[in-house]
């Protein structure tokens, strides 16, 4: 596998290998000339958005304070230690886009979104850790990162921000543009601005066994199959009325006993799940789309892409975009497979889909799933 000037000249295996979950990789120059891709304005546009998630979080005298998008006002330029941060900035950028998927080295089922932080002088959020893996990149100017391989992982009570109590840096680097920070989950970090500066995070989708398990059991609750009523043709008279009957019990769980699931049913639940946009993501068509003939025959010479907010993924026969699930045949899968993996088809592959493949793409394309190259 080919070495990555991204991951500082080793190959996306070294880096699976001795640094995921592991340890962290500071990487110089990982972008070189790497310059931001939003100006300020823009980003301060986007954080103005009602279906942006943004925050900005603003240090006074020692006091946190912090405010939930939209931001209709930013602090001025020269006040101190405030932060703006704006979440899944690739869905509204190109560049954005085109620069999270350099990480798809990790599966686009653990890959999450590019969170972009800006600051002025002095500004953070403060000594804290991440719950997921996590790549800092410094897109403008210079930030000092004080990190701790500490296991005091307390968080100080009462403030809006989740900040260590105790934290107690190992080692200290300070990024300039185009250097990079690798953290493994739980690794306790801070972050400083020197001068105004920008920082783009690339992070990963990590959720918790309780909450997989919480969405799988309303997932299973509409294909169970239980039928049948409950009954007691043998009923004695009740010595304490009060009580549960044994022979209740043991019924109902028997019957209960009777539900199962299989591998099959976690691949959909797990493909719909992971696939399904954040409640903030809306989808828009085109104003005037194209006839399903004009299409097809459009897609034919120039194309399909995936629209950055498309969630796509497969697994076996199943295929899954954005929550829905479809089972598909080999030749089909071959297709919609290499439209996940490289978010693109050309046209060429797209004049020799079948007809099913086709009418999915047409409902996709009026759907604002995806857009003609």
């Amino acid at each position: 596998m080919q070495k990555l000037q991204l991951l500082g000249g080793i190959t996306p295996a070294q880096f699976l290998r001795d640094y995921w979950h592991k340890k962290p990789l500071l990487i110089r120059n990982a972008i070189p000339g790497f310059k931001p891709l939003l100006s300020l304005g823009d980003l301060a546009s986007l954080a103005s958005q009602n279906h942006v998630e943004s925050r900005l979080i603003v240090k006074t005298d020692g006091s946190w304070d912090m405010l939930h998008g939209p931001i209709e006002a930013l602090p001025p330029h020269d006040q101190r230690e405030w932060t703006m941060l704006v979440q899944g900035v690739n869905l509204y950028n190109e560049a954005a886009e085109a620069l999270l998927r350099q990480f798809r080295f990790i599966p686009d089922a653990r890959l999450d979104d590019l969170m972009i932080s800006y600051a002025t002088d002095g500004g953070g959020v403060g000594p804290h850790f991440d719950s997921y893996d996590v790549f800092l990149l410094q897109a403008q100017g210079r930030r000092r990162w004080k990190i701790s391989a500490q296991k005091d992982l307390t968080l100080v009570e009462g403030l809006p921000l989740k900040i260590l109590a105790n934290f107690e840096p190992d080692e200290e680097f300070v990024l300039e543009p185009g250097d990079m920070l690798y953290l493994p989950p739980h690794y306790a970090h801070d972050g400083v601005a020197e001068g105004e500066c920008m920082t783009y995070s690339v992070g990963f989708r990590s959720p918790s066994f309780q909450e997989l398990g919480e969405n799988f059991l309303q997932f299973m609750a509409d294909s169970i199959d239980l039928p049948g009523r409950y009954a007691d043709p043998g009923l004695t008279p009740a010595k304490n009325p009060a009580e549960i009957p044994r022979e209740m019990l043991s019924t109902i769980a028997e019957e209960l006993n009777k539900v199962r699931f299989t591998e099959d049913d976690i691949t959909i639940f797990l493909g719909e799940y992971l696939s399904e946009p954040k409640h903030n993501v809306f989808f828009t068509g085109p104003e005037n789309p194209l006839t399903m003939g004009r299409f097809v025959s459009a897609a034919g010479k120039k194309g399909v892409a995936l629209s950055p907010k498309t969630l796509m993924l497969y697994r076996g026969k199943n295929l899954f975009i954005n929550g829905e699930s479809f089972a598909v045949s080999r030749t089909d899968k071959a297709v919609l497979a290499a439209l996940a993996d490289e978010r693109a088809l050309d046209g060429e592959a797209v004049a020799g889909a079948s007809e099913d493949v086709l009418e999915a793409l047409y409902a996709w394309y009026t759907d604002g799933w995806i857009v003609l190259r």
